[in-house]
């Protein structure tokens, strides 16, 4: 008797596809859930995921070819003008006073960008829909338990405020992770799961005593509804908009502190600080040519080099750290970015323009510039993105006919 033939096993495989199972858990489900409780989570975890991603992805080889993406992100004007922030940077290491900690600083950030870089040609080239159902689920149960938290046990649990003062990091990374979330379920189908986990999150902002996150997230929906009605004009809305508020931030101070001494008063704290920073755009316009170089932003406060209500904005320490350079190349970055993100998948785009809108806002409103934990998430945020896309495919299997063609029969 002939043996039942058994298909070929191969354990390789088998562990590549269980390390991918396990790096996008991690990605999607743990880090939005341990960034609730743990304020090193993301910069801890993510580097682990984007690990065992690349690992699977060398075991199974399921990635796209390195030469040909690599080529196009080489010919990509955002990732050029990305490098030439970087650059510049590494230049402005010759003229800032702090040169270790702008040195280690720099360092941390090259790091990032490399992390974020192999996590991108690790991505299998088709992922699988079982994998990217993690997102929401994910995202779901960090809100509600960031809901638990705010309600019963955010004292206790969380400690104390973030490390510049002004942000929850966990719900920074709930308010950006969302949307590629929401775009994904959109993509699926899923109109109505989508608007339940946005109002999920929502209702996690709202038990948070903090304010910004709930301004990036009204920011976001925003972009999203615009660019969902009128994606072209939506797209470039927010790309000018982005661009227009780096290109004339040092013009800024000098049209906001009127409006907002005639409105709170001239000593409040904001147009105190607005007032500061008229101060530093007059008393040296030189360095607004070449900046004062990395890194001065923050630990010029320590020194007295830099008033300490000198507002932590990323349109002031853009400028204040590189210059005009620095701050067009970044310009141009985010800009180019976001025009060729909306030339994506179309029902991906709201979900792009709203993430780049609420990341642009909680930047304005007051997180350090090189933070490595803002760094962190955001370069998780392109990853999972990224992932999403590759799980746009359509598989498309012939029609049967019963009717045989004219020239066969």
């Amino acid at each position: 008797m002939a043996r039942a033939s058994t298909p070929n096993v191969d354990p390789a495989l088998d562990a590549a596809a269980l390390l991918r199972r396990v790096g996008f858990f991690s990605l999607f489900v743990v880090v939005p859930l341990a960034a609730q409780v743990a304020r090193r989570a993301t910069v801890v975890l993510a580097p682990i995921a984007v690990a065992l991603l690349i690992l699977a992805s060398a075991i199974d080889g399921k990635s796209r070819p390195i030469r040909p993406a690599a080529l196009a992100l080489l010919r990509a004007p955002a990732f050029l003008a990305g490098l030439l922030v970087v650059l510049w940077s590494a230049l402005s290491l010759v003229w800032t006073p702090f040169l270790e900690p702008a040195t280690e600083r720099l360092l941390n950030l090259v790091a990032t960008i490399l992390m974020t870089l192999a996590g991108y040609l690790a991505l299998p080239d088709r992922m699988r829909s079982a994998n990217l159902y993690l997102l929401p689920v994910g995202i779901a149960a960090a809100a509600l338990l960031a809901i638990a938290l705010g309600l019963f046990g955010n004292g206790l649990l969380r400690g104390a405020a973030d490390e510049d003062g002004t942000l929850d990091r966990g719900l920074t990374v709930l308010v950006l992770l969302a949307w590629p979330a929401v775009a994904w379920l959109r993509s699926r189908g899923r109109d109505l799961e989508a608007l339940g986990l946005a109002l999920l999150v929502a209702a996690a902002l709202v038990c948070s005593p903090g304010a910004t996150t709930l301004v990036a997230l009204a920011v976001g929906a925003t972009a999203f509804a615009v660019t969902t009605s009128r994606p072209a004009l939506g797209t470039r809305a927010i790309a000018m908009a982005v661009t227009g508020l780096l290109a004339i931030a040092p013009i800024l101070p000098f049209l906001a502190r009127p409006v907002g001494a005639a409105l709170f008063g001239p000593v409040a704290p904001g147009v105190l600080t607005l007032k500061t920073w008229q101060k530093v755009v007059t008393t040296e316009p030189v360095r607004l040519v070449t900046g004062h170089g990395f890194e001065t932003a923050l630990r010029g406060r320590f020194v007295n080099l830099l008033p300490t209500n000198a507002p932590t904005t990323l349109l002031f320490e853009l400028w204040y750290e590189l210059g005009v350079v620095g701050a067009f190349a970044a310009a141009f970055a985010l800009y180019a970015a976001i025009r060729r993100s909306g030339r994506g998948a179309p029902v991906l785009v709201p979900g792009a323009m709203a993430a780049f809108a609420a990341a642009f806002a909680i930047a304005c409103i007051g997180v350090g510039l090189t933070v490595m934990w803002w760094l962190t998430t955001l370069a998780l945020t392109v990853l999972v993105f990224v992932a999403v896309d590759r799980g746009q495919f359509r598989t498309r299997r012939p029609k049967a006919s019963l009717l045989r063609p004219a020239n066969d029969a």
